[in-house]
């Protein structure tokens, strides 16, 4: 009951994980059911709720052991893509709450030359496109520099007038910092750039996580 509660108003007002987690921690399900007017209560409380944000929504890495890859000597961008198609739905819960997928392999024409976004998403709740591009390598500068280009296509040609600009999430098995410190000036703000992985951690890559993050808390 009320894990269904607090789904609903979730997606009502619509909140933040953040803002989720703190109404669940201020027991607003017991205090909507003492309240004479639980419909003013919950109208004060969104007038002050943090809304989502795609910068909330994105984290890094992503782990897609569910994609039964790791097994595999060489994995090139086509077996990614392919797993992940077939997955569509795990692929969609790991990226969070609102992605309806509304395309794979978006045909895209740009003067006399078609280009494919790998997976186009429409976002319900921050009501915007966002342009997932897969790459099985190491960030390069063409890859941001592609699906920038991607962003503005949307934003040109598909944006529509109570929407919210269009994002574009890059997923790679790894970047360097310094290259997207570089890249950053000249790239959309609504660009994001995440790592994944094709099996979580070992125990003991953990462990020594959870030791450094310790360690950088207490300094």
């Amino acid at each position: 009951m009320q894990r269904a509660f607090y789904a609903i108003e979730a997606m009502r007002g619509p909140w933040s994980v953040r803002e989720l987690q703190r109404q669940i921690d201020t027991n607003y399900y017991a205090r909507s059911g003492w309240s004479k007017m639980p419909e003013l209560l919950s109208k004060k409380i969104n007038g002050t709720a943090e809304r989502p944000t795609f910068e909330q929504d994105v984290k890094s890495p992503y782990y897609f052991e569910f994609l039964g890859l790791s097994s595999k000597d060489a994995i090139d961008e086509n077996d990614l893509e392919a797993a992940i198609v077939s997955h569509l739905k795990a692929f969609i819960m790991e990226l969070g709450m609102g992605f309806c997928l509304e395309e794979e392999q978006k045909r895209l024409l740009i003067d006399d030359r078609y280009y494919k976004a790998d997976l186009v998403f429409y976002h319900r709740i921050l009501k915007c496109h966002c342009i997932v591009e897969l790459k099985a390598h190491r960030l390069d500068y063409a890859d941001v520099a592609q699906l920038n280009m991607y962003i503005e296509y949307y934003r040109k040609h598909y944006m529509q007038p109570d929407d919210n600009p269009p994002v574009g999430l890059l997923l790679c098995t790894e970047y360097g910092q310094e290259m997207v410190e570089y890249l950053t000036p000249f790239t959309d703000p609504q660009l994001f750039v995440a790592r994944y992985e094709l099996q979580l951690p070992s125990k003991e890559k953990i462990r020594k996580f959870l030791m450094q993050e310790n360690g950088n808390t207490k300094r």
